[in-house]
């Protein structure tokens, strides 16, 4: 892909953001990265998305030196690195401050899976991550925010649970590219905001029984899939 292609991709996704009502100001990002050539392309620091352009968006190579644009990358440009030098099959990664999800990110907890319309899309617990340390802060503070969110997915496919709650920030997403990762976003705000308002009418709801989680997920990505219409 063309740095030109990679750029258009991600400044659509980044628009589609603020379609769909997930961000504000400069309020969050997407990326995605040309796993061939090793570049990432990312929303630029501090523009507002109504003075962005394709042509703005930087591209930055694994190591986040600077190959293409002459805007300054996101300030969590770390982050999203981070996760795509951990993680293979993630193509597009999107970070937002979204009112629900980031909610739940400042309470330090998972997101439970409460009904059939969280595991039709996270196969369990969307989970937060730890607080960074004094130390973590100082130093390399969106590097570690991203090295968090890999040690929160240790034992568990990241690719089953395409979001988390970075503790005291907010929620990023992913996806085999930077239009599912937005698409993720979407879809975790609204389970954020159904979680809260379940927990609200009774506070001691039961999670989902598993046989139902594995119902609802496998369904539509196990190895027997059925949901979607069957491709030719």
């Amino acid at each position: 892909m063309s740095y030109e292609a990679l750029k258009k991709q991600v400044f659509d996704s980044n628009m589609k953001l603020v379609e769909h009502g997930l961000v504000i100001l400069t309020w969050g990002n997407v990326s995605g990265i040309d796993r061939e050539r090793g570049v990432v392309a990312i929303k630029p620091r501090g523009i507002e998305y109504h003075a962005l352009e394709p042509g703005d968006i930087p591209v930055v190579d694994l190591q986040g030196n600077q190959v293409d644009g002459t805007l300054k990358p996101s300030v969590d440009l770390d982050i999203h690195l981070e996760i795509y030098r951990s993680c293979p099959d993630v193509g597009g990664i999107a970070h937002t401050h979204s009112p629900f999800a980031t909610a739940w990110a400042h309470t330090c907890q998972s997101i439970p899976v409460f009904g059939t319309t969280h595991a039709d899309h996270f196969y369990g617990d969307i989970p937060c991550t730890r607080r960074l340390t004094p130390e973590e802060v100082t130093d390399d503070y969106e590097a570690n925010i991203g090295k968090s969110i890999i040690e929160a997915f240790q034992g568990m496919d990241i690719m089953q649970i395409p979001g988390v709650l970075a503790a005291g920030h907010g929620p990023f997403t992913w996806g085999k590219n930077p239009e599912e990762s937005v698409e993720m976003s979407l879809i975790l705000e609204e389970l954020a905001k159904m979680a809260k308002l379940t927990l609200d009418i009774a506070p001691e709801s039961p999670q989902l029984d598993k046989h139902m989680l594995d119902k609802h997920y496998l369904r539509k990505y196990g190895p027997n899939a059925y949901f979607y219409q069957k491709k030719e």
